[in-house]
């Protein structure tokens, strides 16, 4: 099986909590392939950038695309994923990132594993809790 997991979930696992130990399960303990959009490095990124209670916020930021990209596949936005996301966006009145990561996630076959309430519902989805 192939997992997308999303931003949040990767958030969730870097502050420890207890979404982020499910998680952590199954990027340390599965045998899925897991896959992340280059649009989940910008958000993570971004977040721990933004992240004020953090003196090095840049230290942290570094290290979970470090992270993400060393337990994680890499796609970047081409062309039939920024066509699917567009389509996406304009069918579920999404943000552009939800529907970037949607779509590469429906092309690579994978299930989503967040906690976005967007992502509820939706059979393609493991949605976690708070």
């Amino acid at each position: 099986m192939t997992v997308l997991v999303d931003s949040w979930a990767w958030i969730e696992y870097f502050k420890g909590t207890c979404a982020g130990e499910r998680v952590k399960e199954l990027l340390e303990n599965s045998q899925d392939k897991v896959i992340v959009s280059t649009v989940n490095i910008v958000e993570v990124y971004n977040s721990f950038l933004s992240d004020y209670s953090r003196p090095d916020n840049d230290r942290y930021a570094e290290a979970s695309r470090n992270a993400m990209e060393q337990r994680s596949y890499v796609y970047e936005v081409d062309k039939k994923i920024a066509v699917d996301s567009a389509k996406i966006k304009h069918e579920k009145k999404w943000g552009l990132g939800d529907s970037i990561i949607y779509a590469t996630a429906k092309r690579e076959g994978a299930l989503v594993l967040t906690g976005d309430p967007h992502f509820k519902g939706l059979n393609d989805v493991i949605y976690l809790e708070r």
